[in-house]
């Protein structure tokens, strides 16, 4: 059925809320724009004239769309080379939603999206809607075809889960930059004891390279085994560059509210570090080196300002 421009333009308006709805449920960007495109699909075969509450019609059939991608995608995970990790997002992308609490910006975060993998389908989609989008219970009960007791219920028992896994500081960009900064002149200085004492004691590295680009298949525990991996990480080694296409510029930047070390090889961003900080140091390294999860950091990199690298690595 075709559209009207008027329903087109209703769609498009609700875009940047689907994506960022698809984007947390989800962890992905590319699986995100193709949830939206299905949902336009949807709405392009409806009878748009006669859905009283667009909004509420197209948040629905995202949901739900996204829900059906969860269930497969546990298995497509259970396959997965190495550790799995969300796809990072840099800062001021759309995708990234709403930032006006401090809810809403820690649900986003790198920490809070990896813990969000050990939620059921619906506690996650109850936790997103309610915690990022300020749903009440009694339309997120609608949209999933739950009663508003059972969506509380559900809600309540997401938000331990995830409050028992997370332990951030928010941090503002210049703040961010300064961490990244530190970190930068502890990791190539040689000198491992004092990346040690920027860490704390049960501090991990994990890093997703997707079978790709290698990646150990098991997190770095500990301040003293973090540290010499961040050392290491930083060493020129001819096999590095040839492996990513080059000696990449290494800048400071912030990826899903986190601080970030984002390395670049000819425009191209081939890994994103974000750095989860505590009131005790660094608590977390979340390393994404899988180019299938860089593109979109990619193409938001070619689109901004971002001046000259700290230095060039490798």
């Amino acid at each position: 059925m075709a559209l009207t421009r008027n329903a087109v333009d209703r769609f498009e308006a609700s875009r940047p809320r689907l994506e960022a709805i698809a984007y947390r449920l989800l962890g992905s960007a590319s699986e995100a724009e193709d949830a939206v495109q299905d949902t336009f699909l949807r709405w392009q075969a409806a009878d748009v004239d006669r859905i009283e509450v667009p909004e509420a019609w197209l948040t629905k059939v995202l949901t739900n769309l996204c829900l059906n991608e969860l269930t497969s995608a546990r298995a497509r995970r259970e396959t997965y080379v190495g550790q799995w990790l969300p796809e990072p997002l840099l800062a001021g992308d759309p995708m990234l939603g709403p930032a006006d609490t401090a809810e809403q910006r820690e649900s986003v975060s790198y920490a809070v999206l990896t813990l969000l993998e050990r939620l059921t389908p619906n506690e996650r989609a109850v936790y997103v809607l309610r915690t990022a989008f300020d749903y009440p219970h009694r339309e997120i009960a609608e949209i999933l075809d739950l009663t508003e007791a059972a969506c509380q219920q559900i809600f309540h028992r997401a938000k331990k889960h995830v409050a028992h896994g997370t332990s951030r500081t928010e941090i503002d960009e210049d703040a961010a930059r300064r961490i990244v900064e530190e970190f930068l002149a502890a990791a190539t200085s040689g000198q491992t004891d004092l990346l040690v004492k920027m860490l704390t004691k049960d501090a991990v590295s994990v890093g997703d390279g997707g079978g790709k680009i290698p990646a150990k298949a098991t997190p770095f525990e500990g301040a003293l085994a973090v540290a010499k991996f961040m050392r290491g990480l930083f060493k020129p080694s001819k096999a590095k560059r040839n492996l990513i296409g080059g000696s990449p510029g290494v800048y400071a930047a912030t990826a899903n509210g986190v601080p970030a070390v984002v390395a670049i090889v000819d425009g191209r961003v081939v890994g994103i570090m974000c750095v989860e900080v505590g009131a005790d140091g660094i608590t977390a390294f979340r390393n994404q080196v899988n180019p299938d999860k860089l593109d979109r950091a990619t193409r938001r990199w070619a689109a901004t300002d971002h001046g000259e690298p700290l230095f060039t690595a490798f």
